[in-house]
């Protein structure tokens, strides 16, 4: 359980007095929204530098509160505690693939099989039983027809509930299955059946039908029908019942769908679910060992993350951010995501280096977009392009700083690469900073010149200035695992994966952000060019068109991760796709990055901060 090793930094500049206090400041106020408030401030230094601010929250996690975190979850005895009970569930998995039973016949193993592995999915402890998994599905696909599947291999009739988790958990896994089988599964008018009353076992086929259409590839219009169908009848069915463990758990997928799903929150929710609901506890098959071992798992996790924490914080204090005052501090936040993607123990380089990396990313941004004057971004620009500490020599003082932390954070997590891969990546990286910093600066130059682009100029320059490309690159090749150049051409930029996962993370930003970037004097966003160049539309048609792009942009997305026909294994694309999610999950109700006190607070409260109640 290696930890990435942070030695103590000593505070790298001197912080000048007008980035901490101002003589003269003149603040004109607009509300945006009533979550948004922004301010444009000009403050006139000493130095007669004039400068624009954006008023946003101050740092919600306070160094010595990380510090003061404890928890007896690190403890050997937990860990031998999981271990026996690791054992216990492969013995369950492996009864059950060889032998029937009472539990376990001819006439319900396949679903049987798809409702362990999912279940297992879902309570993040999948890493422990790849193997089991593997075994499972090679099983229920081969079985797998043209009509889908029915409960069990003896079954003559097709059933929606194994064809519907079929046919996403094969998917998933890289298993050429088309969407075709659920064509079986509609009425003569072309609509998909159902029963005047809902029973239990209809509403859950329904749900693992919605679940099947959130991987829908380009194309596939019998996904989007099961989508349409599948939403309306949700909704009308949670209104119906009790509140239960079927209920929470439909009321989650809907909110949450697939795309801005992650997975440790999802553990976190099917804990509750998986425990209330009678029908995952049958004692004879042992499967609440499955519910301990994830209440387990998830606190030692917890453990982990804390240590880890600590790490971040002190990097973030010690190097001097905790005195900057005009970006924004989403250190925590940051490690939140990656901890919610990947909860690998051995994975500590990649939760630490993807923090860090978007946070400086996020400084910049705050540089390019208010803060620095466009001679002091010249200088910068230029001094990213030499990469040597001397470069510093021409910075205005708060540069200094910034430009080292980047400068020793990117060539750091370099050697942590170097180790993973077996060869230097540095230059994989200095390009895709410099792709980024070249980016922010045609926007800085199009913030101080009041010029707009055209729709396509906007979003081609956008969805490499996002940082997508940066923050993903780095910390995935500290993983562990190989990442050949072919590889990295299938993830990096400009790859046609990278490309759409920018450009739905810029195009769904925008839609957030534009308010409030329009009122500190940025006028460029994907809404303001459409509707310079549709005069008749207005905002509502503009957002509308943006959201239809990214529907079509996520199918897109899909199949890139996907496809069965690739090259590259869905193992190695894993983590850019779920790094897409993880920002994705930012814009569910507004511009997470800089509207942090609500959701996301929740949420590094419930997967970071809380351990589950065992």
């Amino acid at each position: 359980m290696a930890l990435l090793s942070i030695a103590p930094l000593a505070p790298r500049w001197c912080v000048h007095k007008s980035l901490v206090t101002s003589s003269k400041v003149k603040v004109v106020r607009r509300t945006i929204s009533t979550s948004i408030r922004m301010c444009r401030i000009t403050t006139e230094s000493g130095e007669g530098v004039q400068r624009r601010i954006a008023n946003h929250h101050s740092n919600l996690w306070d160094d010595n509160f990380i510090q003061s975190l404890s928890t007896p979850y690190g403890a050997i005895s937990y860990h031998e505690s999981a271990q026996k009970l690791i054992g216990e569930v492969k013995e369950m998995i492996n009864s059950i693939s060889v032998k029937d039973g009472e539990l376990i016949t001819p006439s319900n193993d396949l679903l049987m099989r798809l409702s362990i592995v999912d279940s297992i999915e879902r309570l993040g402890i999948d890493r422990h039983f790849k193997s089991e998994i593997k075994s499972a599905l090679d099983y229920v696909y081969s079985y797998w027809n043209e009509k889908g599947i029915g409960w069990g291999r003896d079954s003559v009739v097709a059933d929606l509930n194994s064809t519907a988790l079929g046919l996403r958990t094969l998917r998933l896994h890289g298993y050429p299955v088309s969407s075709d089988v659920l064509q079986h599964f509609k009425e003569q008018k072309g609509q998909f059946a159902c029963s005047a009353i809902q029973t239990e076992g209809e509403i859950r086929s329904v749900l693992n039908l919605f679940r099947a259409s959130q991987i829908a590839f380009p194309g596939e219009k019998v996904m989007e029908e099961a989508e349409v169908f599948s939403t309306m009848y949700l909704k009308e069915a949670i209104l119906k019942l009790p509140v239960c463990g079927l209920s929470r758990e439909i009321s989650y997928v809907l909110e949450y769908g697939w795309h801005i799903n992650l997975p440790r929150l999802e553990a976190r929710n099917y804990i509750d679910v998986f425990g209330q609901d009678p029908i995952y506890l049958t004692p004879n098959m042992k499967t609440q060992k499955l519910l301990e071992l994830a209440k387990l798992e998830f606190n030692m996790f917890h453990s982990l993350q804390q240590q880890e924490l600590k790490l971040l914080s002190r990097w973030w204090k010690d190097s001097g951010f905790s005195q900057m005052t005009f970006p924004r501090r989403r250190h925590v936040e940051y490690y939140t995501l990656a901890s919610c993607i990947d909860s690998e123990p051995q994975h500590s380089s990649f939760r630490l280096g993807f923090a860090k990396i978007f946070h400086l990313a996020t400084v910049l941004d705050d540089i390019y977009d208010t803060f620095g004057t466009m001679d002091e971004l010249e200088l910068f620009t230029a001094a990213v392009k030499r990469w040597h500490p001397s470069a510093t020599e021409w910075l205005p003082e708060y540069m200094k700083g910034v430009y080292m932390v980047l400068y020793e954070t990117v060539n750091e997590m370099a050697g942590e690469a170097e180790k993973s891969q077996g060869r230097d990546t540095l230059n994989y990286a200095r390009n895709a900073l410099e792709a980024y910093i070249d980016a922010s600066m045609e926007e800085a130059k199009w913030i101080f010149s009041g010029f707009l682009p055209t729709f396509e100029e906007y979003l081609d320059n956008g969805k490499v200035s996002f940082g997508y490309g940066i923050g993903t690159l780095q910390p995935i090749l500290t993983l562990g695992i190989p990442f050949p150049h072919h590889i990295l051409q299938e993830i990096d930029f400009p790859s046609r994966l990278n490309d759409v996962a920018s450009s739905i993370l810029r195009l769904k930003g925008d839609i957030h952000t534009y308010q409030a970037e329009r009122s500190r004097g940025e006028k460029s966003s994907c809404i303001s060019c459409y509707m310079e160049e549709n005069p008749e539309s207005t905002e509502e048609d503009a957002i509308n068109h943006i959201n239809s792009m990214v529907d079509k942009l996520l199918k897109e997305l899909n199949w890139e991760y996907l496809r069965p026909d690739s090259n590259v294994p869905i193992t190695s694309k894993k983590h850019a796709f779920d790094i897409l999610r993880a920002f994705y999950h930012l814009y569910k109700y507004r511009d997470g990055f800089s509207v942090a006190n609500y959701e996301i607070k929740n949420l590094v409260m419930t997967t970071v901060i809380e351990p589950v109640p065992l």
